[in-house]
């Protein structure tokens, strides 16, 4: 394996010039730092990255930790974070809690332990002070989920706004009686889809029923489960909103093992607009959000921190969409 020497011995320069070349190439000159670079590519050269670390004081990585790596949602966000990451050199660490707070606590000791330069949440169920302590010094964002009152970076879209939005298209279309399978109620981003769905139920003048909410964990079987529950009452929804597609798809299969149909007999909407949900029958209307463009936007966000520039505006939040498909009997806006 070729060494820095050999590098330096084969381009006709010094060992230190090499290291410059690799690690400041502004500081060396373009033909010096040409010829470097043709005997790196020659001798196939691989610098040692862990030793670039204790001189430089930085990793290149940065971490990025995900409640459950098994909801495509992320995925999307995930392609967002590593298209400028990758553009600017850095390389990304995944992270993925399985939605257990002391995980995601573990995680942070990579922060600490200086594993990486900085990262981005896309879970925020810890402790509010612990993560607020943490944010006060070392480079933080956070996406998707976010923390009230919070002097973090933060990314996300209006959840309040766009359930209200979701839950009043079911109202245009004549239902009255609308139920609700949440996300985890410790979860922010759920409360404030609860919010929203009541908000629609209030300025509509339609009645708020306790046993019309259940609870579910964006999980395809909680909401199978939580549709079930629905199914068993004896005044049941008409339609339901889901708070995430996953849920929603487990709500269809539940009404479709009940011998009912989706949207004749139960209207079902979701919220992500994950894949599946276009392909899927039938086709589910849903809340799309901007998952690429949250993960861009992140990382360009956590790339000015770690740049020492100072983060004016703390939060980004970005617009969503109400893509109308055949789930709800509604007319089709778009079907991708």
């Amino acid at each position: 394996m070729a060494k820095m020497s050999d590098v330096a011995k084969k381009a006709g320069v010094s060992v230190a010039t090499v290291s410059r070349a690799l690690c400041k190439p502004e500081t060396v000159k373009p033909e010096t730092r040409k010829k470097v670079e043709v005997a790196i590519q020659e001798l196939n050269y691989k610098p040692n990255m862990l030793a670039r670390q204790f001189r430089t004081n930085e990793t290149k990585t940065i971490m990025v930790v995900v409640p459950d790596i098994a909801n495509p949602f992320f995925s999307r966000v995930l392609r967002g974070i590593e298209s400028v990451a990758h553009k600017k050199g850095y390389q990304v660490l995944l992270g993925d809690t399985s939605n257990n707070i002391d995980q995601e606590q573990r995680y942070l000791e990579i922060l600490k332990q200086r594993l990486a330069d900085g990262m981005i949440l896309l879970t925020a169920r810890m402790d509010k002070d612990s993560l607020l302590e943490i944010s006060q010094d070392y480079p933080v964002v956070l996406a998707c989920e976010y923390i009230e009152g919070s002097d973090i970076p933060i990314v996300s879209i209006d959840n309040i706004s766009s359930a209200r939005k979701v839950t009043e298209h079911l109202i245009k279309l004549g239902h009255t009686r609308i139920a609700h399978i949440t996300g985890p109620t410790n979860v922010i981003l759920s409360r404030d889809r609860i919010k929203g769905y009541k908000q629609a139920l209030e300025t509509n003048d339609l009645f708020y029923e306790e046993v019309f909410v259940q609870e579910g964990d964006f999980t395809y079987e909680s909401g199978f489960n939580q549709m079930s529950k629905l199914l068993a009452l004896n005044n049941r929804p008409s339609a339901v909103f889901a708070a995430n597609d996953e849920m929603a798809i487990g709500a269809i299969k539940a009404v479709k093992l009940q011998g009912l149909k989706v949207p004749e007999d139960i209207a079902i909407v979701g919220f992500d607009n994950i894949k599946v949900s276009s392909i899927f029958e039938p086709a589910l209307t849903t809340i799309s959000q901007p998952k690429f463009e949250m993960g861009n936007v992140a990382m360009e966000l956590l790339l000015k921190i770690l740049d020492g520039q100072e983060v004016k505006r703390k939060q980004f939040v970005l617009a969503d969409e109400l893509i109308i498909r055949e789930s709800c009997g509604g007319k089709v806006n778009s079907t991708i």
